[in-house]
């Protein structure tokens, strides 16, 4: 970072430090809320735009060369008029990040002369031809973009450092995608009772980068097509450079069927595994001294003073009312091996065994207990690792509702079930992006472990937040010569993370 730039975010952050104390408040304050004398004009000499840090996603996708490898390896166009396939990919990734929801909020961007100057177009294409671009797509021609996008991954995964690629964990998880649309091809009505669509998300959870995206008609089942794409997942990240491979899922996912050549291969996994009868009556047969108490790891250190905890509300509400409650007594574990049908060996399977406590307000009912098993070819980790593990899983359903109301890319605004993963894949190029920025930003050893924490604070970062701290930039663009100069008009705490970014993106990237 230039040292005039450091200059000056460090004056910016002193005055509204200063501005914040609250020593600098009068002693008895009027309204806080006091604008005065307000005067509307349009300046004439220079444009503006509100999303000044679209300008460094330009330059990571240059750096990247993204823009060259979707024209070379995506063949859509036999004629370019005027637009190349870069253009339609990018401008619907772009609209995203510029706080679009929907496909036609570009039509906001077209007309907006200053956002045209900052990204460099004459023109972008107006929602309808977006919408047509997502028309032209084959099955095929989806699966190559999701290679292109892959390929370009890997770029970034080798600006990494070696502990990087220790193990690659990989997750597969399913969700719907509701239309409200009646004509659209290849929708269907849902084991949740809704019409829409049945997506498959496959994705590594080290960095919450979904891998691959396949749109399925409603009624789906959560595996179809998973053991597939969990293999190129894999041979996605052996290339990439990762060492160990591991697989998550829950029930829908275990994939019995291949257990055994996922096993010979060296793979890893840990999927949950239906709670049928046959099991049930092995945990039950189980000696009690097989039963160990789970202790499980505290979701996170309290690294301050510890505070009174607050009352129950919720539980205090059911109990009060007499309503029915299911209270979590205890929790036991213990492990068997089992060799399911569809398999020529064993696996360790651990059950876990939940003692409930069924109440009415102050009056117990009866008791409880529910079963839930795991299987698994990992011989070494506990068993409370096992199901810790397993539940991280869950951290998957967060990328996927980022999927579905950050970026808005299961919002289906096509007419047929192709076309939606193409536009689905596009959208979802803005999280990856999003997920490129924060593993490039570069790591000073004199500050090692924070910049170590920004970058997996940013990775962690929801899309929204990621778009105000890092896209809602208002500048002042300005054109002299042959540069482009984005004039930021404002400072927020994020501004010095977002220069260094800056200063890595003009460097050449390491081979």
């Amino acid at each position: 970072m230039k040292k005039s730039i450091a200059k000056r975010l460090a004056q910016s952050k002193r005055k509204i430090r200063k501005r914040l104390a609250k020593k600098a408040f009068p002693e008895k304050p009027g309204p806080m809320l006091n604008p005065g004398n307000i005067h509307y004009d349009i300046d004439q000499r220079s444009g503006g735009i509100l999303y000044g840090g679209i300008g460094a996603v330009q330059m990571l996708v240059k750096k990247l060369e993204l823009d060259q490898a979707i024209n070379s390896g995506l063949p859509i166009f036999k004629l370019y008029n005027p637009y190349m396939e870069s253009d339609h990919v990018l401008n619907i990734a772009y609209n995203i990040m510029c706080n679009g929801e929907c496909i036609e909020d570009i039509e906001r961007l077209r007309n907006d002369e200053a956002y045209l100057e900052a990204v460099g177009a004459k023109t972008i294409p107006d929602p309808t031809t977006a919408g047509d671009f997502c028309r032209r797509f084959s099955s095929e021609q989806v699966e190559k973009l999701q290679d292109i996008i892959n390929e370009v991954r890997l770029k970034v995964w080798g600006q990494q450092q070696p502990e990087f690629f220790k193990q690659a964990v990989i997750d597969a998880d399913g969700t719907i995608a509701e239309t409200t649309g009646e004509c659209k091809e290849g929708m269907d009505i849902s084991y949740k009772g809704v019409w829409g669509y049945h997506p498959l998300v496959v994705s590594l959870s080290n960095t919450g980068e979904p891998l691959y995206l396949c749109n399925r008609s409603g009624n789906s089942a959560s595996s179809k097509d998973a053991a597939d794409y969990l293999a190129r997942a894999a041979e996605l990240c052996r290339r990439g450079g990762f060492g160990k491979i591991r697989f998550r899922g829950d029930t829908d996912f275990s994939q019995t069927a291949y257990l055994d050549k996922w096993d010979k291969e060296g793979t890893t996994f840990v999927f949950g595994i239906n709670a049928m009868p046959n099991l049930i009556e092995i945990a039950e047969n189980l000696p009690q001294a097989a039963y160990a108490q789970l202790l499980r790891h505290p979701k996170y250190i309290v690294k301050t003073e510890l505070r009174t905890k607050p009352v129950h509300v919720k539980e205090e509400i059911v109990r009060e009312r007499e309503y029915k409650n299911i209270r979590l007594v205890s929790e036991h574990t213990a492990e068997f091996e089992y060799r399911p049908v569809k398999c020529d060996r064993s696996y360790r399977v651990v059950v876990l065994k939940k003692n409930l406590s069924v109440e009415r307000g102050e009056n117990v009912l009866f008791d409880d207990v529910r079963y839930f098993f795991y299987i698994t070819n990992d011989r070494n980790a506990s068993r409370a690792d096992i199901i810790s593990d397993a539940n991280d899983r869950c951290n998957q359903e967060n990328l996927i509702s980022q999927l579905k109301t950050g970026v808005n890319a299961m919002r289906m605004p096509v007419d047929n079930l192709v076309s939606n993963w193409a536009y689905m894949v596009m959208a979802a190029l803005a999280w990856n992006l999003k997920a490129w920025y924060a593993l490039l930003l570069p790591v000073w050893p004199r500050w090692e472990q924070t910049h170590k924490h920004q970058k997996d604070k940013i990775l962690r970062m929801e899309f929204k937040k990621f778009r105000n701290y890092f896209i809602m930039l208002p500048c002042r663009i300005v054109k002299t010569g042959r540069r482009l100069f984005y004039r930021l008009l404002g400072w927020n705490e994020y501004l010095e993370i977002f220069f260094r970014a800056i200063d890595f993106l003009t460097r050449p990237l390491r081979c």
